[in-house]
């Protein structure tokens, strides 16, 4: 098996389908899986907006089989791997390098909270030494607003430092600019640096980070892409205006919800739109509203319509 090559890029953290009983839904997700790739965009499965963290282990695994065995090349995966509990972490880490992903992102243990920075550096070393691979490649997931647990700039360097070429990347989601500006220019060895939202996108690329992880790449992949490939064009500021204003229409609506019942309007599948408790789907009038402004911004999703 080949060494995995570093991401880059734009990737999204796909939304999860389910059906009427809640169980995932394979068959959409390969379905969306394919128009991603389509659009030039990576496939970060099981993150915050994919509804990772109400998936069991064992749903993970084989959700990523059904991708796998429908041909996706598991080398554009990058799944979120990062549980509570130690053993999880690690056995979802393990079956993620051994089917050959190209990487995984993993969240720190979240539910203690102040906890040291000696504490997190014992949780990823005992992840990184259990899987004992030379294939592993862990991108860290930095959410504070989020988990409640960040991950400092000082124990991401004491992690490059003591696993080189495992540590490889972050997806900074603190929404600061500052720290993900500080991440950067650290400039440690071909370390890459995910913006968690394509807000900072321009910015990112023109500091030397490597692209950015965003929810709104479910829908509005093509722009996001188109911004990422030329952002060292003329149009590149106006391009990034174009993105913030979409991404501040999503942001009227709680966003997972948001994003699922975009993707059942221009599917014209319904069942696009379930969510799994503690999550409700979008209301009729949020949906209305929502529907409303995308259409009059003339928005759609190209090859996406069954």
């Amino acid at each position: 098996m080949s060494v995995p090559v570093r991401f880059s890029g734009i990737l999204s953290p796909v939304v999860t389908p389910f059906n009427r009983d809640l169980s995932p839904d394979p068959e959409r997700l390969v379905d969306h899986c394919r128009w991603l790739l389509s659009k030039k965009v990576g496939l970060a499965v099981f993150g915050t907006n994919s509804e990772g963290n109400s998936l069991s282990v064992e749903e993970k695994f084989a959700l990523l089989d059904g991708l796998v065995d429908a041909g996706i090349e598991p080398g554009r995966l990058m799944p979120g791997t990062g549980c509570c509990a130690l053993p999880d972490t690690v056995e979802l880490t393990r079956y993620a390098t051994e089917l050959g992903c190209g990487g995984v992102l993993m969240l720190p243990p979240f539910y203690y909270k102040n906890v040291s920075d000696d504490g997190l550096f014992g949780s990823y070393s005992e992840v990184i030494e259990r899987v004992g691979s030379s294939r592993l490649r862990i991108y860290l997931y930095h959410i504070p607003p989020v988990a409640q647990v960040g991950l400092s700039i000082d124990l991401v360097e004491r992690l490059v430092h003591r696993y080189p070429g495992t540590v490889v990347g972050i997806k900074d989601s603190s929404g600061d600019w500052n720290n993900t500006q500080a991440l950067i220019e650290r400039k440690w060895d071909d370390f890459r640096v995910f913006a968690g939202s394509e807000t900072f996108l321009l910015q990112t690329m023109r500091a030397g980070g490597a692209g950015c992880i965003s929810a709104t790449a479910n829908i509005n992949p093509a722009a996001i892409q188109q911004l990422y490939a030329g952002w060292q064009s003329a149009a590149a500021d106006s391009q990034q205006q174009g993105l913030d204003d979409f991404r501040l229409l999503m942001h009227r609506y709680p966003m997972i919800p948001a994003l699922k019942a975009v993707i059942a309007r221009y599917t014209r599948d319904t069942e696009w739109g379930i969510v799994r408790p503690p999550l409700v789907e979008l209301p009729s009038d949020q949906y209305q509203s929502l529907v409303a402004m995308l259409e009059k911004r003339g928005f759609s999703m190209p090859g996406r319509c069954d």
